[in-house]
């Protein structure tokens, strides 16, 4: 990072964010200093920890790209405008999954076993089956639905990342999460 003048952290975040406009790896004390505080608002907001990771990442997009509209106000902080697009962007994305939680129906395990079995071959043996379909029940629901759609409905990752509004890294995250999030719910059936 290549900062000019003045100790970088000795800047007022109005200072870093007037100034990032030009040096562009300014930003990042912004990120450093609010990051850690937005995702706990984020997370109150959202509920799931991938949705407020990416509404943050979003608010801080939204703030340097519109870094030339924030005007200091009395009694009004850098924190104020910050918090102000964190909310804006988090409760858009919740009204935005509450309408796709309300078209989805969550699958009872008796629906599961009606799945064909053609498009999941790891479930041939039926008690392996049976005890998929009870460690996928256990999961949050966004971990269950990322990995019906790769694994039993066979979609690929791209098809995942179009159909639910997703970039394909973030899909890529989700399924690791999700993978992990299985396997505990699979090894405390059989460990506990």
């Amino acid at each position: 990072m290549s900062f000019s003048t003045a100790e970088p952290d000795a800047l007022s975040d109005a200072e870093v964010l007037a100034r990032s406009r030009k040096e562009p790896d300014l930003f990042a004390l912004l990120v450093r200093r609010y990051e850690a505080a937005l995702l706990r608002r984020a997370k109150t907001i959202l509920k799931s920890p991938e949705d407020a990771e990416e509404a943050v990442q979003d608010a801080f997009t939204r703030m340097y790209l519109y870094a030339d509209k924030y005007h200091a106000q009395e009694g009004a902080s850098f924190s104020s405008w910050a918090y102000t697009i964190l909310n804006r962007v988090a409760y858009t994305k919740y009204v935005a999954r509450r309408k796709e939680w309300e078209k989805t129906a969550e699958l009872e395990p008796a629906q599961y076993e009606s799945l064909p079995d053609a498009k999941a071959e790891f479930l041939e043996d039926l008690s392996i089956r049976d005890e998929v379909i009870a460690a996928l029940a256990r999961l949050p629901e966004a971990a269950a639905r990322i990995l019906r759609l790769q694994f039993v409905e066979g979609k690929s990752q791209e098809e995942i990342a179009e159909s639910e509004r997703l970039s394909i890294p973030a899909v890529k995250t989700r399924i690791h999460r999700a993978k992990k999030l299985f396997k505990q719910a699979y090894d405390e059936q059989h460990y506990d």
